[in-house]
């Protein structure tokens, strides 16, 4: 799953910490390839891998427990730029000959780092004695540190917040540069990539398209492949990337569920076969899943009753395409990481959008994964690399079993229509309001509950609908959006005059915290 050999490339160890992924993202961000390997893992691969520097993730376990996620010293002693965050940080100082401790006054959230010293790591940022707000996760505290290293930075609850070597270029802290709330984390990630480590940068879309491309080629050679359309951009930046590759060796397969925005099949019909002209078989299955869903409350048995289904539906007609060897999928490096935990092995089933319910041993096709290497924000990148419109591959996250699960309780065709309804006049006030780009996800939910009201001279009893809007820079943490309440109420008004079936519309602003991915 390695780029090019002549990528620079940083190995990121992970000892578990929920916001790992958030590192890899900001190394990305920087223009260098990386990856993230379990901490049990990373010495058997790191001489494969040829990494340029390396970076120890946080965790939450503590390096005074006897079962600890733990490496030796082969890492240290490679001579590479390295930099140990949090947890990493106190294995470091443990097996260099440091010292941690517990049982003092932890830190948690927002807290002021002091600069002590001059340092690459701090370039451009603030100056000796002055102050950089930071994001401490931290119970145990290092309270002596390894010969060689020198203290560059400290604040209320760590004197040793901050260390470094700079003669082996290694350099520790207890703080999270990687999350939004370190104000000038990207910058300190950049200063160790490029001022310390040296690296040059060299991973774009432009080049990881080329690259790609000639992958595909090779893996398929003349054989036929099917990839299954979801309607989300993962997909279609996936389908759009090999057809690209192989032409028409590629072949569609779009299992419309009828759990979909409104009219979004007939936008992915118009934009695969009239636009791109990728061969398109269009199943419409909304009775289909509609009949089996009735009466199913459970939201679990929703996900595996739609995942069933799909994969039923697919292999149908994937038996049709005579001679399909290769079945692609919009796998992303998230649902790679996620399927190998730090501390877990690999779990059941890649979470990919379109396979909820994994994939049966019966079909044993060869899988093309073109965005596996990728995060969803460089699907994106790849998405507007390759010509598709910024206003489809910018648009929210959608999950893979739609409206389902946005119906909580029994779902029926009509609370569909009703939430198809809603949601496509939410989403239409806030492109008119100007909004869109600044929400991470909106989306309407409609509730199990029904609420009297009055419209008109009439008494109404019809349901009520939320409607949820959220602001990310990573999809990994994410705050209410504040919408301007002009829109809010136009949106409401609008929602309960044109949809029959709704008499109340109510406003989520719920936060979510680190590390929640899914929404709803």
């Amino acid at each position: 799953m390695t780029p090019e050999p002549h990528h620079q490339r940083v190995l990121i160890v992970d000892f578990g910490s929920q916001v790992t992924q958030l590192i890899a993202r900001r190394v990305r961000e920087a223009g260098v390839y990386c990856e993230i390997h379990p901490f049990d893992k990373a010495e058997a691969i790191v001489d494969d891998y040829q990494p340029a520097a390396i970076i120890l993730s946080g965790g939450p376990a503590s390096v005074l427990e006897a079962d600890s996620p733990r490496i030796g010293r082969k890492l240290f002693d490679l001579g590479l730029p390295m930099l140990a965050i949090c947890y990493g940080q106190q294995l470091l100082c443990d097996v260099l000959g440091g010292k941690v401790e517990g049982g003092h006054a932890g830190e948690f959230g927002r807290a002021e780092l002091t600069v002590g010293k001059v340092s690459p790591l701090f370039q451009g940022l603030a100056g000796v004695g002055e102050l950089e707000t930071v994001w401490m996760s931290h119970g145990d505290r290092v309270t002596a540190i390894p010969e060689g290293f020198e203290v560059i930075a400290t604040s209320t609850g760590a004197p040793f917040a901050a260390i470094a070597n700079d003669d082996k270029k290694i350099y520790a802290l207890q703080f999270h540069p990687e999350v939004y709330h370190t104000v000038n984390g990207a910058r300190m990630y950049r200063n160790f990539l490029f001022n310390i480590a040296g690296l040059k940068g060299d991973w774009t879309m432009a080049v990881f398209r080329q690259e790609m491309i000639q992958k595909i080629r090779d893996q398929v050679g003349s054989g036929k492949v099917i990839c299954g359309l979801s309607g989300g951009v993962d997909s279609s930046v996936a389908a759009v990337l090999i057809h690209e590759a192989i032409g028409d060796q590629l072949t569609c397969v779009f299992v419309d569920t009828g759990l979909l925005r409104k009219n979004e099949a007939d936008q992915v019909v118009t934009l695969f076969r009239d636009h791109y002209n990728i061969p398109l078989v269009h199943v419409d299955a909304g009775e289909l899943f509609l009949g089996e869903l009735a009466g199913v409350t459970d939201p679990e048995t929703k996900r595996k009753t739609i995942g069933r289904l799909f994969i039923d539906v697919f292999d149908k007609e994937a038996a049709k395409i005579d001679g399909a060897e290769f079945l692609a999928q919009g796998t992303l490096y998230p649902d790679v990481v996620e399927s190998v935990s730090a501390r877990g092995g690999p779990s059941a089933v890649i979470k990919s959008h379109h396979n909820v319910g994994g994939l049966p041993d019966y079909m044993k096709l060869k899988l093309v994964e073109p965005l596996r290497e990728l995060f969803k924000d460089e699907v994106r990148a790849l998405g507007v690399e390759l010509g598709l419109a910024p206003a489809f591959v910018g648009r929210h996250p959608f999950p893979g079993p739609g409206l389902a699960i946005r119906i909580p309780g029994e779902i029926t065709p009509e609370k569909v229509k009703v939430l198809q309804d809603a949601d496509a006049i939410y989403l239409e006030e806030i492109r008119n309001a100007g909004l869109y780009d600044q929400i991470w996800q909106a989306f309407a939910v409609l509730l199990p509950v029904k609420t009297v009201g009055v419209m008109g001279d009439a008494r109404t009893y019809e349901n009520v609908l939320a409607l949820r809007a959220v602001t990310s820079t990573d999809g990994m943490t994410a705050d209410f959006f504040e919408f301007p309440w002009a829109v809010l109420g136009k949106t409401a008004t609008r929602i309960i005059n044109e949809v029959r079936g709704v008499n109340r519309v109510v406003y989520d602003v719920t936060s979510k915290p680190p590390g929640t991915i899914e929404w709803e």
